[in-house]
């Protein structure tokens, strides 16, 4: 039985917190999701959280603001899929009506009310959901193809010859950020410093609320300039949309699916490259022809989820959630990581999951991420390319020399070290376009054998790309040994041959998503 509560954002009215409240606990009582404890081991922290309370624990995050971190998988679901009891609206958060959590907190970048569907409920949300789903749907799918391919190759380009890469800085954290940069419009926007304001600006950092700065320039300088001079892209599809959308608005969704997306992509990306060179069962599988990256992608969701958790729900009045008394205006916290261990329907840790999807990854409910069909095809595609140029890459270190970092809400690998045979470098402008074979929709390709050849799923399905036209100009070209960096590049990548039968992967997912 729940208990209406008045309060609303911007008021005064913030209920006091009963004893056991999380608002309520010593210093010492409720765990710290930042620091070194958290840092070493957040894994291991959830399970002695989950172990001492159950499916729901009051935490601690930076500057000691309390809240609740919701660990079991039903528990998180029922939080994202009832709106009439729990909101993204920041401003119902009592750390912040009373400023505990102000603008300088080092997770103002991600909690602070911006004019967003992530903030929004009802109408609002269905109108700002709406421009953003018009747009996404509207993407040409086999562009962005092209897209994924042209820039795999030339990042793989970069290393073939030399035999080690660096997966990491020199493919996982720039893929994604050079597709997304062409998807919204601003491809000259590319650099690292993009890369790395991107990621630092969700890791609590003291530099934090500068990165986010420095990406929302980028953000409106492309949302005025589209205002201007329409394009044909994302930019220009928000800004075109029937909700008209302000100009503020329009740059804050461009900011919600380029970090999003491109946050988890890097991080997906990562991890599944380590997952099939670590992890017998998916190498064998790979190499045997049984398993496909599709696969290996939604296993490694369950396993390393891009985001460990969101911060903030908050409960818009008081209820009970997993044995626990929440009160209205305590913030809870998304536990995606925790949530997909949940040994209810993980009984046996790190379980093959067999392509089941009901993971956690991209949250759930009406604040599902919206990029999420986007990043699974630049982790296919991308995964795909590296693999089929490099058929021998493997680990250069042992697994157990891998480095990791950890926030309350990502984990991922520092490094990848790999070797493989040196290759000759791939002129981009004429090479096969990976996984742009005609399908049908019955049919998927699998990873081919050692030697690099692509087996289709269905016998008599041959790979197939024909020469066309040259890239758009802007593309980029690989660059000196261990940058990780691209630089301008002449050339171009083949227009694939026009589908003969059903549409493309991506295409697929896009039209899945639109008519959600």
């Amino acid at each position: 039985m729940t208990t209406p509560s008045q309060p609303r954002p911007g008021t005064d009215e913030t209920p006091t917190p009963p004893p056991g409240c999380p608002a309520h606990r010593p210093a010492g009582g409720a765990r710290r999701l930042y620091g070194p404890e958290a840092e070493h081991d957040l894994g291991g922290l959830y399970e002695e959280l989950r172990a001492e309370y159950g499916a729901v624990a009051p935490v601690l995050l930076h500057q000691d603001v309390p809240a609740w971190v919701v660990l079991g998988h039903s528990e998180n679901l029922h939080m994202v899929r009832t709106p009439s009891h729990f909101t993204r609206d920041s401003r119902y958060w009592s750390a912040i009506q009373d400023g505990t959590a102000g603008p300088t907190h080092p997770l103002a970048p991600v909690f602070t009310w911006q004019p967003m569907c992530t903030f929004a409920e009802g109408a609002e949300h269905k109108r700002l959901r709406g421009a953003v789903t018009s747009a996404i749907g509207g993407i040409d799918g086999r562009g962005v193809r092209r897209c994924i391919a042209r820039s795999s190759q030339e990042l793989v380009n970069a290393v073939c010859q030399i035999g080690t890469a660096e997966l990491v800085g020199q493919f996982a954290e720039h893929l994604p950020m050079m597709v997304l940069c062409e998807i919204l419009g601003m491809p000259e926007e590319y650099s690292e410093r993009m890369v790395g304001a991107a990621r630092d600006m969700i890791k609590g950092t003291e530099t934090a609320i500068a990165s986010n700065e420095y990406v929302m320039q980028a953000l409106t300088r492309l949302t005025l300039r589209r205002r201007a001079r329409p394009a044909e892209d994302f930019a220009s599809a928000l800004i075109a949309h029937e909700s008209r959308l302000t100009d503020d608005e329009v740059a804050q969704h461009l900011r919600l699916v380029l970090i999003a997306a491109y946050e988890a992509t890097a991080n997906l990306i990562a991890n599944v490259l380590r997952m099939v060179m670590t992890d017998p069962r998916f190498r064998a599988r790979l190499n045997g022809g049984q398993m496909t990256v599709p696969e290996a992608v939604e296993q490694t969701l369950w396993d390393e989820p891009p985001f460990s958790a969101m911060v903030p729900y908050v409960a818009k009045q008081d209820t009970e959630l997993g044995g626990q008394r929440i009160r209205a205006g305590d913030a809870l916290l998304l536990g995606i990581a925790p949530g997909n261990a949940d040994p209810v329907v993980r009984p046996v840790p790190g379980a093959h999951m067999q392509g089941n999807r009901a993971h956690l990854a991209f949250s759930g409910g009406p604040h599902e991420c919206p990029g999420q069909d986007i990043g699974r095809a630049i982790t296919e595609g991308g995964v795909d390319a590296l693999l089929t140029r490099l058929p021998d890459v493997q680990l250069a270190v042992d697994e157990s020399e891998l480095e990791w970092t950890s926030s309350v809400l990502s984990r991922h690998l520092v490094t990848l070290p790999v070797a493989f045979t040196p290759t000759p470098l791939q002129d981009v402008a004429r090479a096969p376009v990976a996984g742009n074979a005609v399908l049908r929709d019955d049919e998927e390709w699998h990873v081919g054998d050692p030697a690099g050849e692509r087996v289709p799923a269905v016998a008599g399905v041959a790979a197939a790309a024909a020469p066309g036209a040259a890239a758009p100009t802007g593309a980029m070209a690989p660059t000196p040994a261990g940058t990780g960096v691209a630089a301008p590049f002449a050339g171009g990548v083949p227009e694939p041959a026009a589908p003969a039968h059903a549409p493309g992967p991506l295409r697929r997912f896009l039209r899945w998503w639109h008519r959600l």
